[in-house]
């Protein structure tokens, strides 16, 4: 009996749910941010936890959004849009402080800030062309999974896309903006998301009006050891670092460099990396000739790599004279060689100056402004959750497919979401210099889509000279800056033509 009793006492204690933690208390504050032309916008900043539940009101958990939302009273024609960064386990607060939100950290060129960073009224917010909204996915962030449901199930393509989907309709029901034109921003695994987002809120009936995405990944198959897809997006991104550290292209144009690079792959790389070892040799020491010259690294070394160069192979030996590495995020960026005895490979690939540079600045300027209006979260602000990144379910069927292979592909989550809604749009935005993901490789996903003409034109390429974080370089945010002003205004023409 006393058994049984224990076994009972267990169970019962078992099926008590979890308290939730204190959540932290919204909080808002004022502000005016003033253009570099005169222009002024009042808007109200919004930390808050957002309650997400599933289908059976189960709570799912809640998201931390941070928005920054303009005065005006008519909101019939004033979009809003929702931010993420990536990782997966990346908060947003990167896409908000560094370029998008109405303040920014100002960044100088490529060389490392100190922790301390200096704010400025944003000349490049998307907030003169929209509301915003940035979510942090559950898990990073303040955005925490409810202690009674299985975190496994949001971390995942499908279930993060499906949280996302319902954390924005929830936003939207609370602030009555179901009617709004809604757009999407995302950057790098980001843009992965932002492609299932897209098709599943209008599986909703929540119309999306335009798609940002960012330094795009919509197929992860060439992250695959020995995918002819991985150097063939690589070697345009080498060919412009080369060009940049005045190892290759001396006194070429870096974009006309750049392009040469990109037609090289396609017309001539792509067959000897299909035909591999089955290249005549003499084609093959020709074919690494010519390489060499684009990516400044010895013909020979190339030859013996069989024309396929790994990006921690180019990193550590562009600049080997001159003791240094290249960042992966942003190849323009660099540090010291590390000793031999530091050679662990997955080591080194997570070792990026571009992202040191940049990353104590942005979160602790980030931090401040929280504190600023009153917001006090969590102990612990989760930046980059790598218990997320290290859980995370890739198994994704694309609508349309058979199965559901390990290696997503959202391609096909996009095309179908144009498909049904031919009036939105989509931007892509790309830099010669992010060899985190190559923007060879988003051209590459989408033609093969095979779209008929009328989509195609729905879409529209964008590319500049900043690595992974647009934000990070000025002179690229400087460029896109009315690219996106003219992408949101297209809906006015839009309008027009119904």
């Amino acid at each position: 009996m006393a058994e049984a009793n224990e076994t009972k006492s267990e169970t019962t204690q078992n099926d008590q749910k979890k308290p939730l933690e204190p959540l932290p208390a919204t909080a808002s504050k004022d502000y005016v941010w003033k253009g570099p032309d005169g222009a002024s916008i009042n808007y109200t900043a919004t930390a808050e936890m957002i309650p997400v539940r599933a289908d059976d009101g189960a709570m799912i958990g809640h998201m931390f959004m941070f928005s920054q939302v303009s005065d005006d009273e008519d909101k019939s024609d004033r979009p809003v849009t929702f931010l993420w960064n990536g990782g997966p386990g990346g908060a947003s607060y990167m896409v908000n402080i560094g370029g998008m939100g109405a303040k920014r950290v100002k960044t100088d060129g490529m060389a490392h800030l100190t922790g301390v960073g200096e704010v400025e009224d944003n000349p490049y917010s998307l907030l003169p062309s929209s509301d915003l909204v940035f979510i942090d996915a559950f898990g990073t962030g303040y955005s925490h999974v409810d202690p009674n449901y299985d975190a496994k199930k949001v971390w995942g393509v499908d279930g993060d896309a499906d949280a996302f989907t319902r954390g924005i309709i929830a936003w939207l029901t609370k602030y009555d903006r179901m009617n709004s034109p809604h757009y999407l921003y995302g950057e790098s695994y980001g843009t992965m998301r932002n492609a299932v987002v897209y098709r599943m809120l209008g599986e909703h009936g929540v119309g999306v009006a335009g798609v940002t995405e960012q330094s795009t990944i919509l197929d992860y198959e060439p992250t695959l050891s020995g995918e002819d897809d991985y150097y063939m997006g690589m070697f345009p991104v080498y060919a412009a670092t080369a060009n940049y550290f005045k190892k290759a292209g001396a006194g070429v144009d870096q974009y006309e460099w750049y392009d040469k690079a990109f037609d090289y792959a396609n017309d001539t790389l792509a067959r000897a990396l299909t035909l591999a070892d089955a290249l005549p040799a003499d084609e093959m020491k020709k074919i690494a000739g010519e390489m060499s010259e684009f990516i400044g690294l010895p013909a020979d070394f190339i030859e013996e790599k069989g024309l396929r160069i790994e990006l921690d192979t180019f990193r550590k030996n562009l600049l080997k004279d001159e003791g240094e590495t290249t960042g992966r995020y942003d190849t323009r960026f660099t540090t010291y060689g590390y000793q031999d005895v530091q050679g662990d490979n997955e080591f080194f690939a997570g070792e990026d100056p571009s992202y040191d540079a940049i990353n104590a600045a942005y979160l602790d300027v980030y931090m401040k402004m929280l504190g600023d209006m009153g917001f006090k979260g969590y102990e612990n602000y989760e930046g980059l959750s790598l218990k997320v990144n290290s859980s995370w379910n890739w198994t994704h069927q694309a609508p349309g497919t058979m199965g559901s292979p390990q290696v997503p592909n959202v391609a096909y989550d996009l095309a179908t979401a144009l498909r049904r809604n031919p009036t939105s749009r989509i931007c892509v935005l790309g830099g010669i210099h992010d060899a985190a993901t190559p923007y060879w490789n988003v051209r590459h996903d989408i033609n093969k889509l095979f779209l008929p003409q009328a989509l195609k034109d729905r879409i529209e390429y964008h590319l500049h000279s900043n690595g992974h974080m647009l934000y990070c370089d000025e002179v690229a945010l400087a460029a896109a800056g009315p690219e996106l002003k003219a992408f949101y205004d297209k809906r006015h023409e839009d309008q027009a033509a119904q």
